[in-house]
């Protein structure tokens, strides 16, 4: 199927969310405003992140950083800070990783007394270094002892347990089905479902029809799809093929802060709104830092920073300029030195409304499933870049 799709009014089917799915969802005893979801991005999905997209609207609950349930229950300094959170920051799931019972229990509950409202267990990650202890993606080889594992923390708390998976192993081995129907059995309020396989990683094609089973397997809780929601288009190509309840994104949101609002806009009512300008983009940059220096110090929120900002310049047009000397920035002030350069720098690139000139405009982005088979080489992206993060508190 695919190509690329024209910007502007999309032929939604008569009725409200007659095949979108509804915008409230309920995960268990957890009733939420939005059918799209933050998903968790190692390194990334932190505290200053989750309050830059809430700040933009669109979603409801955010996942934290992956988070290792052994070191949580050492009260281990890095772990505390990947489920750092605000008042801000409701409502809120830490995603779990581990593959000891007994750990993953008592993790879960030291969650429930720290007010957080859901606990996410990953079952998805591809990492080796995760898969090699029994985590991420090695749980869906083994469901018998999957199904143990996930029964015993879904009795141990009252707020929801779901679990984030891809479709499997390798091709040979597409165990979510029956992994979401048997973790469905003893109690899990939602699935999470990445449409590729644990050795694809993050490149090739998301299968919509793997995930389209998932759906089928289950009898009454909600799947949430994932894997290159990057545009409202892909959000509402997944939920509509494959009957998902909702969408979930991560690398995507990096790519665009504002994916969840322009979704929600777009599944609501038909209405594609334009990617924001280039000062808007500027204007939750400078949000996004200001954030970093709050929640992790200046000097520590400035190096936090350096792998953030090019994130955002992707989508600026040319921007060599700004990224050369912003993966050195080492303080706030310095921030704006560079910016202030940097668009002086841009300014022969673009018209005299300060839009880039055609030849300088960004390609749409599109995803893995919305492209044609013959479409040319230069118009497919294999797999969005993947964020390196602290896989030392993995």
């Amino acid at each position: 199927m695919g190509g690329n799709r024209t910007p502007g009014k999309s032929a939604l089917p008569a009725g409200p969310f007659a095949r979108y799915g509804p915008r409230m969802i309920r995960f268990g005893s957890l009733e939420l405003k939005s059918n799209l979801f933050l998903s968790p991005l190692a390194g990334y999905t932190n505290l200053p992140f989750r309050l830059v997209v809430r700040e933009i609207g669109g979603l409801d609950l955010c996942t934290t950083d992956l988070v290792n349930a052994r070191s949580l229950l050492e009260r281990n300094p890095k772990a505390l800070k990947l489920i750092e959170s605000n008042d801000r920051d409701r409502p809120l799931a830490v995603q779990l990783f581990g593959s000891v019972p007994e750990e993953m229990r008592d993790a879960a509950q030291v969650l429930e007394a720290a007010c957080v409202q859901s606990v996410d267990i990953n079952m998805g990650c591809p990492v080796r270094k995760v898969c090699r202890v029994g985590g991420g993606s090695a749980m869906m080889t083994e469901l018998g002892r999957t199904q143990q594992l996930v029964g015993m923390m879904v009795n141990a708390v009252k707020i929801p347990v779901t679990a984030k998976m891809r479709l499997g192993w390798d091709d040979d081995n597409l165990t979510a089905p029956d992994l979401a129907r048997a973790l469905e059995d003893v109690g899990v309020a939602a699935i999470f479902v990445h449409g590729r396989t644990r050795e694809q990683g993050f490149t090739g094609r998301v299968k919509l029809d793997g995930i389209r089973r998932v759906v089928a397997a289950v009898r009454s809780i909600p799947v949430i799809g994932n894997g290159d929601v990057t545009t409202p288009e892909a959000a509402q190509a997944m939920i509509g093929e494959t009957g998902c309840a909702g969408v979930s994104a991560g690398r995507g949101a990096f790519y665009d802060p504002w994916l969840f609002r322009r979704t929600r806009c777009f599944l609501d009512t038909g209405e594609l709104l334009p990617e924001p300008p280039f000062a808007e983009r500027i204007r939750i940059l400078r949000r996004h830092l200001d954030l970093m220096v709050e929640v992790f110090g200046e000097k520590f929120g400035c190096i936090q920073f350096r792998k953030v900002a090019p994130w955002y310049a992707k989508r600026f047009g040319p921007a060599s300029v700004f990224n050369k000397r912003i993966v050195r920035l080492e303080r706030r002030a310095e921030f704006e030195e560079i910016l202030a350069l940097y668009i002086q720098w841009r300014a022969p690139f673009c018209d005299d409304a300060g839009a880039l000139l055609p030849r300088y405009r960004l390609a749409p982005m599109i995803a893995s499933f919305l492209q044609a088979d013959d479409s040319p080489e230069s118009t497919r992206r294999e797999a969005i870049p993947v964020p390196r993060g602290p896989v030392e508190v993995w």
